[in-house]
């Protein structure tokens, strides 16, 4: 649990910095990189691209972004 919490609290932090209008994390495995997040502030939506999956993926749901994070790093 502490793991879903601590993905939720970045992409909170995300959303929360107006540096940018786009905001990006990775979040790493064992050293590798298993996905990279996206935060685009105008419409207000996360991308997760999940790298061995080469695949990407649109939320505007912050609880739903976190569990696809959550499952990836748990599939790796």
């Amino acid at each position: 649990m502490s793991q879903l919490l601590g993905i939720i609290q970045r992409l909170n932090a995300m959303q929360e910095d107006e540096a940018a209008e786009t905001q990006a994390r990775r979040f790493e495995k064992d050293g590798k990189v298993v996905c990279e997040v996206k935060y685009f502030r105008a419409s207000n939506s996360f991308e997760v691209e999940i790298y061995e999956l080469n695949s990407k993926y649109q939320f505007d749901d912050i609880d739903m972004t976190a569990i696809e994070i959550f499952e990836a790093l748990q599939e790796n």
